[in-house]
């Protein structure tokens, strides 16, 4: 997984066909989707239940690229496992989960993949510096989590701070929630580069007729691209 500047998009699966998830990510990888976003929730830490390490392993054969596994989950550390041996290449953990952080994102890379940090919109940075040493992703969410298809909270100032706190290390900034290609270009320009997106990619196709979800990812990367220019 070579690190890079260039914006990524990334389908999350909560909007797709859950009867056909197979299908789905062949269809957005080949439409031209960087990485597949999967959003694990629980029914505790957010209101809402999803998927798990079970889905993670039913999908991974028709994942080419990267499987993003985001944990809206707690307790998170008794699950690492499962979703490291269920294929996830990223697997990502809420700062709000639960109060030993640090324990969580050693036992993420302890399984040999990378480490995601993720902030609730209401979570400052001030947890996040001690950390940077120990992730490769902070998720900065621009929605309440919990259930797809919120509206967009422009926490511009938080992305613009965060990106300065990373400096040049390689740590990738993911923003989830809300993206179509209105917002994209307000992310990019604060210093995104993963851009998580539901039912912007999704809406108007499906596994059998892809073409809308490439025209989809197209406008949200050329948003994107056009205001922020290409920084690898």
């Amino acid at each position: 997984m070579r690190f890079s500047r260039q914006i990524k998009i990334a389908p999350s699966i909560l909007a797709a066909d859950f009867a056909n998830f197979g299908a789905e990510c062949r269809a957005v990888e080949a439409e031209g989707a960087d990485w597949i976003h999967v959003d694990v929730m629980d029914g505790h830490f957010v209101p809402n239940i999803t998927f798990g390490p079970a889905t993670c392993a039913a999908i991974r054969p028709h994942i080419r690229g990267i499987m993003d596994v985001h944990l809206m989950i707690a307790p998170v550390d008794p699950y690492i496992e499962a979703f490291a041996q269920a294929g996830a290449d990223i697997i990502t953990a809420h700062l709000e989960a639960g109060p030993h952080i640090h324990r969580t994102l050693q036992a993420i890379r302890a399984t040999g993949k990378k480490a995601g940090l993720a902030l609730n919109p209401g979570t400052g940075l001030d947890g996040v510096e001690t950390m940077l040493d120990m992730i490769d992703l902070v998720c900065v969410m621009t929605v309440n989590p919990g259930f797809g298809g919120q509206k967009f909270l422009d926490l511009s100032a938080k992305v613009r701070a965060l990106r300065n706190l990373i400096g040049d290390r390689p740590i990738h900034i993911e923003i989830d929630g809300g993206i179509t290609p209105e917002t994209a270009p307000v992310m990019a320009r604060a210093g995104a580069d993963v851009l998580v997106a539901g039912s912007a990619v999704f809406k108007g196709g499906s596994a059998a007729a892809p073409e809308a979800y490439g025209q989809n990812i197209r406008a949200i990367r050329n948003a994107a691209d056009l205001t922020r220019g290409q920084i690898v």
